[in-house]
């Protein structure tokens, strides 16, 4: 799932343009964000980070990268598969 300070219509239509195929959630009130400690000052938001969670709720891999979307991708798959095939 991905989650986003944005509100729900804006989710709506970035689903929409990619298809992404996975659940989008709406943080507006960033209670989320604060509680994964990526809250940051203006101007953007919130931190890009992507976090891995295991079935059992532990995180299994955090990848930071402001500008690097391919980065979070490459490590949540490697992560995922490397719990799969464990």
């Amino acid at each position: 799932m991905g989650i986003s300070a944005d509100q729900v219509d804006r989710q709506r239509e970035f689903d929409d343009a990619n298809a992404l195929g996975f659940p989008l959630l709406s943080d507006p009130g960033r209670d989320i964000a604060q509680s994964f400690g990526v809250i940051r000052r203006r101007p953007l938001p919130n931190k890009r980070k992507t976090f891995v969670i295991g079935r059992d709720g532990t995180v299994l891999r955090t990848v930071r990268s402001e500008l690097n979307m391919r980065l979070h991708a490459d490590n949540a798959l490697e992560a995922l598969r490397k719990t799969a095939g464990a």
